[in-house]
């Protein structure tokens, strides 16, 4: 089987390892098939999309809203490597899914209007299919509403005509998406479980994803029900595209 690959952009080693791990876990493959690469740690490398099955994209702290002075060098960086692959990736409809950073990468290259209007604090959300997502492929047999884990300060405000919206919550219009068949972006974590989103917690806990002193009501938060359906969206995502 050829590779997926996962492009990452966590700084701290810790919750950096974990999301690969769970993407590991999540997505069934071995080591060997999921190549994690950390862009936060050095520049993107060549990437032929002829010799690999597919791509994610995890999470990490880099807004895409920010305005350019508030943007690293690093992040400058990251943000003109996306759009090199996106390029491509869009061009020729190439299995993609990205997490959380990953919708604001897909979404800054369609022209996406991203802004901090439908923020979320860390926290459980009911997810609900649009009539589109409960036709697509990926997400064949998903309930028409599940719980996702959620923790953002900018989301799509307004997705551009050539996006498919595929799922929503009460506080955030545009949880999913998709472009063309196989270019899949989502809001909520589907890699996440409570261990996972509790290192998160601690790792960000002053990075202004909620207040200072609601560490305890935050980790209380991501208790208040289970969350197990959009980690299926990670296995399915294999099982469809691998090759």
């Amino acid at each position: 089987m050829k590779p997926f690959l996962l492009l990452a952009t966590r700084a701290e080693d810790r919750p950096a390892d974990e999301e690969y791990g769970l993407f590991l876990r999540y997505t069934g493959l071995a080591p060997d098939d999921l190549v994690r690469i950390r862009l936060e740690a050095g520049p993107m490398p060549a990437i032929d999309l002829d010799a690999i099955s597919g791509v994610f994209v995890g999470g990490g702290p880099f807004n895409a809203s920010d305005p350019i002075a508030k943007k690293s060098a690093v992040q400058q960086r990251v943000e003109a490597e996306f759009a090199e692959l996106l390029d491509r990736v869009v061009a020729r409809d190439f299995p993609f899914l990205g997490a959380c950073y990953g919708i604001g990468t897909v979404g800054a290259h369609l022209g996406a209007t991203i802004d901090g209007t439908y923020r979320e604090p860390i926290s459980i959300v009911p997810v609900t299919l649009t009539d589109a997502g409960m036709d697509d492929p990926l997400l064949a047999g998903m309930p028409r509403t599940f719980e996702a884990f959620v923790g953002h300060k900018e989301a799509i405000s307004a997705l551009p005509p050539a996006a498919m919206l595929l799922a929503s919550s009460p506080d955030c219009p545009v949880q999913m998406f998709r472009v063309g068949a196989n270019v899949y972006a989502t809001q909520f974590h589907p890699e996440l479980d409570v261990d996972g989103i509790t290192t998160r917690i601690h790792a960000y806990a002053d990075h202004g994803y909620f207040a200072v002193g609601d560490l305890q009501p935050t980790l209380e938060a991501v208790r208040r029900a289970p969350v197990s359906h959009p980690s299926r969206i990670l296995r399915r995502f294999v099982e469809r595209y691998a090759r």
